[in-house]
């Protein structure tokens, strides 16, 4: 295969391979770039994203997006300036229909070095208008950000359409209504755009899981020894990521022996003896900003008995059952039937222990599964989409328990499992659950 039209970039011969290259994990790119292997195009990247939020824009018939989740605006234009920044309204984005978005960044020398970095947003960086914290300014200010939007609709036709916005505090929105803006829901539209991967997205999220993975062998191999504790455990694994390419490190969740039962999820300085099951989720920030998601329950200087071999069975038995229906075609409904019931049925709602959920540039990107309400409201699942699949065995009274995640891709023949640690040898050795066929996932940790 040859060169491709240039705006979409270069395609890949992959006749020796007989698959595509983003779809198997163990087909894993170098972070850098060389001028002699065609890895992941950030130019593609970041043109697709783009063509993704427009369609989906315009599939809700809006005049534009006005956009201040920090995730959102990095999707339409390529910024980023720290963790920090995401979640705190001081900066936003306009993406009108027909043109090219527009980014208000921090006055200041971060607007100059946003001028410096983003070449490709040429002279559509300007200063935005804080409002949040401003006192007895804050209406004031909150219309001075609203006429800086209006603006770039005025610019480009469509201040009298519908103008999706992904989130607004009560200034802004009494801003947006006085200055007679026809505001809607824009959440949607890039939620439906974000849980779809582009192949440079995929391959990314491929190298984040990577990173946790190696983390996570450590754990198990060098780090869990009686005697540590669960936020020395946490340090390690902060430290191993941020040299091997992360971003950031979101959260490192360790928990140990009673800390297990019911499941603590945030470290303490508590002592990890020998005995204890030890429940560790790795949330990191991967390389261009893609997450890795997902847990493991080993045990300290021991084997696992038959209680916990039993708990760890029936944790990975639901979540494979689950997993086999991230397929395209499937629904919601199909992954969360698999799950057994949990707190989701008791209370109604998403106790975020046994569910599956996006993952992208943020931790949780759109579709969440629960038995609260999939199995009423399925939602189809989509080739590209990437999935975290978490499940849990929890019941009362248990000394310990245990905790499971993967993160898959759903691939048009099936999931294809990116996090490759291999599950604890004394519960799955030889063993096959009786639900579905292992063959037919895609990157199947060895056991």
């Amino acid at each position: 295969m040859g060169p491709m039209d240039p705006s979409q970039g270069w395609g890949l011969d992959t006749g020796f391979i007989q698959q595509d290259h983003h779809v198997n994990p163990r087909r894993l790119y170098s972070q850098n770039g060389a001028d002699w292997q065609y890895r992941v195009d950030h130019e593609r990247l970041r043109r697709q994203r783009l063509e993704r939020a427009r369609q989906e824009m315009e599939a809700d018939d809006l005049g534009a997006l006005v956009l201040f989740a920090g995730a959102n605006i990095r999707y339409i234009t390529g910024s980023y300036q720290g963790n920090w920044k995401y979640n705190i309204n001081i900066r936003y984005a306009v993406l009108p229909r027909g043109g090219d978005p527009v980014l208000f960044e921090t006055a200041g020398s971060d607007m100059y070095n946003a001028m410096l970095d983003l070449p490709w947003m040429k002279d559509r960086v300007r200063p935005a208008m804080t409002w949040q914290w401003a006192e007895g300014a804050v209406g004031e200010m909150a219309d001075k950000m609203v006429n800086s939007v209006l603006e770039v609709l005025k610019e480009n036709g469509v201040e009298k359409e519908k103008i999706g916005i992904d989130g607004l505090d009560m200034p802004g929105l009494h801003a947006m209504e006085k200055a007679g803006i026809q505001i809607v829901n824009g959440w949607p539209a890039m939620s439906r755009a974000r849980v779809v991967k582009t192949i440079d997205e995929i391959e990314q999220l491929k190298m984040s899981a990577s990173i946790g993975d190696a983390a996570m062998w450590h754990v198990k191999h060098d780090w869990l020894k009686p005697g540590i504790t669960e936020r020395q455990i946490e340090a390690k694994v902060h430290e191993f990521m941020l040299s091997r390419g992360c971003e950031i490190i979101y959260d490192i969740i360790v928990a140990s022996g009673g800390n297990t039962s019911p499941y603590r999820r945030w470290a303490t300085d508590k002592l990890i003896q020998q005995g204890d099951l030890l429940i560790i989720d790795i949330n990191a920030v991967g390389p261009g900003g893609y997450f890795i998601d997902y847990v493991r329950t080993f045990k300290c200087a021991a084997k696992l008995n038959q209680q916990e071999i039993d708990l760890y069975r029936e944790t990975y038995d639901s979540m494979y059952a689950g997993l086999e229906n991230l397929r395209p075609g499937k629904t919601s409904a199909d992954v969360v039937s698999k799950f057994p019931i949990y707190d989701d049925d008791k209370y109604g709602t998403v106790t975020l222990q046994q569910f599956a959920h996006s993952i992208g540039i943020t931790l949780y990107e759109g579709m969440w599964m629960s038995r609260a309400y999939s199995m009423k409201y399925p939602a189809e699942i989509k080739e590209n989409m990437y999935f975290a699949i978490e499940t849990f065995a929890g019941h009362a009274g248990l000394p310990q328990t245990c905790r499971l995640e993967e993160n898959v891709l759903v691939t048009k023949d099936g999931p294809s499992v990116f996090t490759k640690m291999e599950h604890m040898e004394e519960a799955v050795a030889g063993y096959r659950p009786g639900e579905f066929h292992h063959a037919t996932i895609f990157g199947y940790p060895n056991k």
